[in-house]
């Protein structure tokens, strides 16, 4: 009798990522980036089949991939090791080199727009504005470029055209949590919502006509909504929404004249149908907890990619209102029922706010009894019910993951998400040791066996968490998180610093509440083992931010170990890397649980 080993982590390593994807105009092929042969590059399917084949060889991320409609290429925009200065390249349809359409060194190109013909691009880059930015028209045919927006007062992006092209959405990103948005027609900027002074976001923006404008809001209201513009009355209406849910991306089916609308709705997404003939909205079943992407055929099909909290990214088809998984992503050897699915818990945090979390509990039979906290980063984001190889491997291997959606958190309402702006290190902190209290009080945890990692500003909050509450962890890992607010402020990409003063605060305005938010500050207090890890071409979290915390700490004297990845930025891209830091924080946690 044949006896196979029980799966191990190495399992959870060969799990493949999807970072965005495209379909043809007569969805005859799937174009999606992905890192099968251990890097990403783009590969496709051949529709209905479902056996992928590789269309580049460039070893890089994708951030953006849109198919001409005339099927004579591919549009792609690809960084560089991470450096997030994505490059505008064209691809064959069957693959081969990439030839590049917009490129500028040092630049970062965003926003694919063709019109239909596929003779024009539009694009917003940093390339003459580093700071605002500039929207551009590049007409492919005859390779003329023309600026078409200058931003001005904040970094401003191309959001949407109109289907006759003479009238454009823009964004203007003063902060996270405020976001307008103005149409220009003929020269004339007109706002789509009626007050501009008050704080508020707009996002998802579509045309579904030349003078129609439907998108999504807070403005007035605390979680956002579906609101509309016309044009030719420049009049504002809203239109729809759901009681404590915020609506986001807007996605027009010109075959059915409906909108589908992806919501939040704390850790999970929501899929919305509006129907613009009727007025009416209705809930589609997704097989995803989280939406990571949709496109919308001619034919009215649906084309999403998304993850659930067992499974990895994987794109899915809705023809005929069944869903077809098209890729066939999971992990190895491990069935969906041996991982595990988070426990939903609220708490009140110490000054009354409700806070919820995720706590990924590991199996009696494996649980080594040990807790790790989890600050996700953002700050303003929140952590979903989504696959994370990090997590499933880690309570696989018998650690439980707690991951508080503390105050700043994304899609618990616009007042919810302000709540860390100007205030990185007071409240969102208490907020998380509270959620500990809480596991104690449930006996989830013991007080003795907790251990503390994040990412980005996770990994700034473990920084912090271990400077201010040291004696409630055994060992910390910061992955690329800032440890001096101040130098952290000027050292952010150009078009990030307007919205820095209110998202994190003003170096001489603030000066004290930033010195005392600042984990660099409580180098005396960081006596616990720590492991830094670090992307070189990080362009977010430069690597000088965890160049000061690790010389310091050596320093003093302290038990501190350092990994800095040569060709990785804010994330891990490469699959080689990515083993390499989930095999060391395993052995490093492993080695302090004894």
């Amino acid at each position: 009798m044949i006896k196979f080993k029980q799966p191990d982590v190495e399992n959870f390593f060969q799990t493949f990522g999807i970072q965005a994807f495209a379909v043809n105009k007569d969805e005859s092929q799937l174009a999606f980036s992905t890192n099968l042969n251990g890097k990403y590059n783009l590969w496709a399917m051949d529709l209905p089949n479902a056996f992928p084949y590789p269309l580049s060889f460039h070893n890089q991320s994708c951030s953006e991939l849109a198919f001409d409609k005339q099927g004579r290429y591919l549009l792609a925009i690809m960084d560089q090791d991470g450096d997030e200065n994505g490059q505008i390249y064209a691809v064959p349809p069957k693959g081969g080199s990439l030839e590049p359409l917009r490129t500028h060194e040092g630049a970062r190109h965003m926003g694919l727009n063709l019109s239909k013909d596929g003779e024009r691009l539009y694009y917003t880059s940093t390339k003459d504005d580093q700071t605002f930015l500039k929207s551009y028209c590049y007409d492919i045919k005859n390779e003329d470029e023309k600026v078409i927006h200058d931003g001005k007062d904040a970094a401003t992006y191309l959001a949407a055209k109109s289907p006759d092209e003479q009238s454009f959405v823009y964004v203007k990103h003063y902060a996270n949590t405020y976001v307008l948005a103005f149409v220009k027609k003929d020269g004339q900027e007109i706002y789509l919502t009626p007050d501009r002074e008050e704080q508020h976001t707009v996002s998802g923006v579509e045309f579904v006509s030349d003078s129609l404008i439907y998108f999504t809001t807070n403005y007035g209201e605390d979680f956002s909504y579906l609101a509309r513009f016309d044009l030719e009355k420049e009049s504002f209406e809203k239109v729809a929404d759901v009681e404590k849910e915020d609506f986001d991306s807007v996605y027009y089916d010109q075959s059915s004249n409906s909108l589908y609308i992806r919501a939040e709705k704390g850790v999970k997404d929501k899929l919305y149908q509006f129907s613009l003939n009727e007025e009416t909205l209705n809930v589609i079943d997704i097989p995803v907890n989280e939406i990571a992407g949709l496109k919308v055929a001619e034919s009215g099909n649906l084309y999403l990619m998304g993850r659930t909290a067992v499974r990895p990214p994987n794109i899915y088809m809705r023809k005929d209102s069944q869903w077809k998984q098209l890729t066939k992503y999971n992990v190895p050897g491990v069935k969906e029922e041996e991982m595990a699915e988070p426990e939903l818990h609220t708490y009140k945090s110490f000054d009354g706010l409700e806070i919820e979390a995720q706590f990924f509990k590991a199996k009696p039979e494996n649980s080594n009894g040990h807790v790790i906290l989890w600050p996700h980063g953002g700050p303003q984001a929140a952590e979903r019910a989504t696959f994370r190889s990090l997590f499933q491997f880690l309570v696989y291997r018998g650690y439980s993951i707690f991951a508080p959606n503390f105050r700043g958190s994304t899609g618990y309402g616009l007042k919810f998400s302000k709540m860390v702006e100007g205030d990185w290190g007071h409240g969102p902190r208490l907020d998380n040791i509270e959620g500990l209290e809480y596991l104690f009080k449930k006996g989830l945890a013991d007080r003795d066996k907790v251990l503390l990692m994040g990412g980005s500003y996770g990994g700034y909050m473990a920084l912090l968490l271990h400077g201010r509450h040291a004696d409630y962890f055994k060992a910390v890992v910061d992955i690329f998180g800032p440890c001096n607010l101040f130098s952290f402020i000027e050292s952010v990409p150009e078009h990030w610093k307007p919205v820095m003063k209110q998202w994190v605060g003003d170096p001489v305005e603030d000066k004290e509440k930033l010195t005392e938010d600042s984990p660099i500050e409580y180098l005396d207090s960081m006596t616990k083992p720590m492991f830094v890890i670090q992307g070189a071409k990080d362009p977010r979290v430069v690597k000088a931010e965890s160049d000061q915390i690790v010389e310091a700490l050596k320093e003093k004297g302290r038990d501190v170990k350092y990994l800095v990845l040569d060709d990785e930025g804010h994330g891990f891209s490469k699959k080689a890397n990515e083993m390499r830091v989930y095999e060391e924080v395993l052995a490093f946690f492993d080695e302090y649980i004894k």
